[in-house]
């Protein structure tokens, strides 16, 4: 990975963004597009830490501009790829003589990512497999690009984002970054998760090969299927299958298993004809105790029920928002907001009512987190819900959520 004029790039990208925030505040036009154009370039090129923070921004689709959104949204789907000489070396590294190794290996890769890129190779006896390759020299560059995105992350200030919830957010992200370096934790993960989904027909996930895998390099079977993002395009029946098995694999991680894959961008999903789930990187997978889930499923009670002080309590059991002045108000706002998906009967994750009251809520939310002060465990868990319900929206997802959430919340309100 090139070293070379990285930080000053990453500067020039804060100063960049500063400047739009400030043309922005200004009531001037803040030019949100030309922005997420320039950033898509040098991200694209540079990978590492600030494109995988780039790509969860652009998940929160109510919280960036939507002209910078859509263009930091192309970072999961069309990312230029690592020229394939420096991604051979990594592969030389794992395997030695290659044409020993391989009849073939393709060397343009079918996906790009932040962290690695992947490409489709042959066996001599004829299998197809892929080799998640992860960048040469990332692990060297990560500490120091994670010291300009911090820098970067500043300007959330002028959102009025506190500082020690920045912290937090910073300290979250690097945590699981770190954690994504890690390729024999991801193989170990796509073993657990096959045994546990063996007998789920809904579910997918690729073969992990011991013999072709290694610190660097995760090599799979090839398992073919139709991005999410393609998906949005997909008759009603595949989505809505689609989006029912989305719904119960994150239901039967969460409750059952206390475990949650978080990295919920649409680049890591796909689906077949039949809509089933296929779920291709497991590289962020986070435990998630009993007590956060049950304070987390009163909270949602008691903004169904429009309890503003049952959500304040809720949220201080959770170690969140300390000392006097809940936001009464904007408990109540934010409850009105998302009621409606939890009305009887199938609800229309696509309706524009309810995300758009959503979007308009969140600056408020966010102009508030020196009350709310959420506490630092709950930030990836609520980031990966969130990204799932866009995901939801963008299928046009039609669920009955009130069935799907009454035995979860009379199990939280049981002593645990």
């Amino acid at each position: 990975m090139r070293e070379r004029g990285r930080t000053r790039r990453m500067l020039g990208m804060g100063a960049r963004t500063g400047g739009a925030l400030l043309r922005s505040r200004m009531g001037r036009d803040a030019g949100w597009e030309v922005l997420g154009e320039q950033l898509f370039n040098e991200l694209s090129e540079l990978k590492g830490p600030a494109m995988k923070l780039a790509q969860i921004m652009a998940q929160w689709d109510d919280l960036l501009p939507p002209a910078l959104a859509e263009q930091l949204a192309r970072l999961q789907r069309q990312a230029r790829p690592m020229p394939w000489e420096d991604i051979r070396r990594t592969l030389v590294d794992q395997f030695g003589d290659l044409e020993a190794a391989f009849a073939d290996i393709e060397t343009t890769p079918f996906a790009s990512a932040s962290m690695g890129q992947v490409h489709r190779a042959t066996t001599h006896d004829g299998e197809t497999l892929v080799l998640k390759v992860q960048y040469p020299g990332l692990e060297r560059v990560l500490e120091q690009d994670l010291v300009q995105v911090r820098r970067m992350m500043r300007l959330m200030r002028w959102m009025k984002v506190p500082q020690a919830r920045l912290d937090a957010m910073f300290d979250e992200f690097a945590d699981s970054l770190r954690k994504e370096l890690d390729y024999r934790a991801e193989f170990e993960a796509l073993v657990r998760y096959r045994a546990r989904y063996a007998d789920n027909d809904g579910l997918r996930f690729p073969e992990p090969l011991a013999d072709y895998s290694g610190e660097r390099v995760l090599a799979m079977r090839y398992l073919p299927g139709i991005p999410m993002r393609e998906a949005e395009g997909m008759e009603d029946r595949v989505r809505q299958t689609l989006a029912a098995n989305l719904g119960d694999w994150l239901t039967e991680e969460l409750f059952t298993h206390r475990e949650l894959h978080a990295d919920p961008h649409a680049g890591n999903f796909a689906t077949d004809e039949e809509g089933r789930l296929i779920v291709y990187d497991l590289g962020a997978v986070i435990s998630v105790p009993e007590a956060r889930l049950r304070s987390m499923m009163q909270l949602l009670g008691a903004a169904i029920e429009d309890d503003p002080m049952g959500m304040d309590e809720a949220l201080r059991s959770m170690g969140g928002r300390q000392g006097e002045g809940a936001p009464l108000a904007l408990y109540r706002e934010s409850a009105a907001a998302m009621r409606p998906l939890f009305e009887p009967g199938e609800q229309d994750f696509s309706d524009a009512r309810i995300h758009y009251r959503l979007r308009e809520i969140s600056p408020k939310v966010w102009s508030a987190m020196d009350r709310l002060q959420p506490p630092a465990d709950t930030m990836l868990l609520s980031r990966t819900l969130n990204g799932h319900y866009w995901n939801m929206v963008r299928l046009k997802a039609r669920l009955d959520m009130h069935a799907r959430t009454r035995p979860l919340l009379a199990w939280a309100r049981e002593e645990g």
